[in-house]
């Protein structure tokens, strides 16, 4: 298949609240430069993307609200490209809102979804795996993710169990969202689990038959938009549509239900880089575990993870298993193994501060 016939559509919408106060809802984590290289996760994915398809074929599903830091951030992009949702709606609208979009551009189109924060160690691996995934999907109506192979019982991701057969392509047999400790141990143990990415592709065909098979109330209300899908009315009716969409998820409303899904065992140094401790796990640690952002001295302090302004020194004393984060006005101090309070931080300040700080 040709590179004009491969999409890209990436996920740029969510507000991060689990790595807050670094993500914010008006300043999300996609558009900071979180690994400190130069760019932002947004700018890095649009970049792994520069041998998969052409400039044009890059679409970005975002909320209205961040237009303006995606048309900053990525220049290049005409107008038509920035896909703007008025509220958020999950993964099942955003991606029926660009396939039905990209449907009239090309029928022949084969997408590759992916989301805008993730963070991939292995690039030149990456490309490869997403051509074998572009390939297969042209060649058969499946539905096809990436399977990232585990490396630890992980209770933060989503698993997928394969059934055997074929070398790396294998049948999902079950999705099972983010399991305890022991089920995720379980799963390492029986190796046919992988973690679920995130990251799908498909035929435009493929994926449209399923919506109208599986979540049929959000094709008919995308259908009517085939009139109004890139032309001057196309705001105006998505403003529309998206007070009718329910909010639903495109593993839930989608991908556990079809029997033609299929993954792609991978790995190319993947992390979906949504909580604290999965930058720890990424970061380059000092020889006390430390991963450190910002103008810091540490005195007896072991695996903490810190990223504080480079303009305020930052001194530590007797830390161990820490986060330390400090941005736009809001410090918070909170150990490691705790992290999943972060969202319980984010509902009470706004709660008891008002919508300044999250």
């Amino acid at each position: 298949m040709s590179s004009k016939d491969t999409f890209v559509v990436i996920m740029a919408g969510g507000i991060g609240s689990r790595f807050w106060p670094f993500s914010r809802t008006n300043n999300p984590k996609q558009f900071h430069d979180v690994l400190g290289v130069g760019a932002s996760m947004l700018q890095m994915t649009v970049k792994r993307f520069q041998d998969v398809c052409p400039p044009e074929n890059i679409y970005i599903v975002t909320n209205t609200d961040y237009r303006d830091l995606v048309k900053e951030q990525l220049p290049h992009l005409t107008q038509n490209q920035i896909l703007c949702e008025p509220i958020g709606r999950n993964t099942a609208p955003a991606i029926a809102y660009a396939s039905f979009k990209i449907s009239q551009i090309n029928p022949n189109a084969t997408l590759v979804v992916a989301p805008a924060d993730h963070v991939i160690l292995k690039e030149e691996a990456f490309v490869r795996i997403i051509q074998e995934a572009i390939t297969a999907a042209g060649k058969e109506e499946i539905l096809l993710t990436l399977g990232i192979t585990p490396s630890r019982p992980d209770t933060g991701y989503g698993y997928i169990q394969f059934i055997e057969g074929g070398q790396h392509l294998k049948k999902v047999k079950t999705f099972t969202e983010k399991p305890n400790l022991e089920l995720a141990q379980m799963f390492l143990d029986s190796g046919d689990f992988v973690w679920n990415s995130g990251i799908f592709i498909w035929n435009v065909k493929s994926i449209l038959h399923a919506f109208r098979q599986y979540l049929s109330e959000v094709a008919e209300i995308f259908e009517e938009g085939l009139l109004y899908l890139n032309k001057p009315q196309e705001e105006e009716f998505i403003n529309r549509a998206y007070s009718h969409c329910r909010n639903i998820s495109i593993d839930y409303g989608i991908m556990e239900k079809a029997d033609n899904v299929f993954v792609l065992l991978s790995d190319f140094g993947w992390s979906d880089l949504g909580t604290w401790n999965s930058l720890y796990s990424i970061g380059n640690k000092d020889e006390a575990g430390n991963v450190i952002d910002g103008d810091v001295l540490l005195y007896d302090t072991r695996n903490c993870i810190i990223k504080t302004p480079q303009e305020r020194l930052v001194v530590i004393n007797g830390l161990e298993n820490f986060i330390v984060a400090e941005y736009d006005n809001v410090l918070m101090i909170c150990p490691k193994d705790e992290e999943q309070r972060v969202k319980d931080f984010v509902a009470d300040v706004k709660s008891k501060k008002g919508s300044g700080y999250n």
